[in-house]
């Protein structure tokens, strides 16, 4: 199905599902090629990739990845790279094939996205705390220039990434401004590096935090497709008043039993054995 220019292509929620399971695949598929690359957090955010890419960006064209009025994506939590590489490949900015060149040396394909060489990346990512700010130079840009005034900046960051000082600095900037066309989603898998976050720094209550700086949050659960796609569209709808928070609950590693919700698979790839056993629970 080839989507119209300057339109997400009209998938029903069937379609987004099985798009979410075939991205999880291919998750599995380049962490194991490559020995390496954050796997969990890649699979806790698949449901969200696919509602934005197949549903909710407006004006995005992989013949034009530059395009002025396109809506901007951020990946702020720049590590879950797989993930958003699979994705811009489903979505067909580049070759599926590529993905096989992940992380090897003289690939578009690095470890952090990377602007300058891949296209469909509107900035490069990879150190926490820094996308949400820049999501707010989008913004800005856009609410200074009428030529841009209908896009919407989206800001996908990690509930870990949350105890990074700059994202609250750029929140508070953000609700004081009532800046608009700017929505913010957390990937709320409760997992990081070595803990769980809330053995690491404790975030809730997240909800009254971001509506304490002065955003409009909805909460949903990150893997009801649905549901998840009903609150990125309001989300989108709501941010011309000024930010939106979405918090998407999530599993890291949502998809295959022996991941699903362990620390172990933040930045581990599976081997051989725990790649054929991973596949087969995400058989198509």
């Amino acid at each position: 199905m080839s989507p119209e220019a300057g339109k997400s292509p009209d998938y029903g929620i069937p379609a987004l599902k099985a798009k979410a399971l075939e991205l999880r695949r291919l998750i599995l598929e380049t962490t194991h090629r490559a020995g390496m690359g954050h796997t969990g957090g890649s699979l806790s955010e698949a449901d969200i990739l696919i509602a934005l890419y197949f549903r909710i960006l407006r004006s995005i064209e992989a013949a034009d990845p530059a395009k002025p009025t396109r809506d901007r994506f951020i990946l702020s939590k720049g590590h879950a790279s797989p993930g958003f590489y699979a994705a811009l490949a489903l979505r067909g900015y580049f070759p599926l094939e590529e993905l096989s060149s992940f992380d090897s040396l003289g690939s578009r394909l690095q470890a952090h996205p990377d602007m300058l060489t891949c296209p469909g990346v509107d900035i490069s990512t990879g150190s926490l705390g820094q996308g949400l700010s820049c999501g707010i130079g989008m913004a800005l840009a856009a609410q200074a220039n009428p030529a841009l005034a209908s896009f919407a900046t989206f800001v996908l960051l990690g509930d870990g990434e949350l105890q990074e000082g700059q994202v609250w600095e750029a929140a508070l900037f953000a609700g004081a401004r009532k800046l608009p066309r700017l929505v913010a989603i957390i990937d709320a898998n409760s997992v990081q590096l070595a803990s769980t976050t809330a053995d690491a720094v404790g975030l809730e209550p997240l909800g009254a935090k971001w509506r304490s700086f002065g955003w409009a949050c909805i909460e949903v659960d990150g893997h009801d497709m649905e549901g998840l796609c009903g609150a990125l569209e309001k989300a989108r709808a709501d941010s011309s008043g000024g930010p939106v928070a979405v918090i998407a609950r999530t599993v890291k590693g949502k998809g295959v039993s022996f991941m699903e919700g362990r620390y172990e698979w933040h930045g581990k790839a599976p081997n051989d054995a725990e790649f054929a056993a991973a596949m087969k629970e995400l058989a198509l």
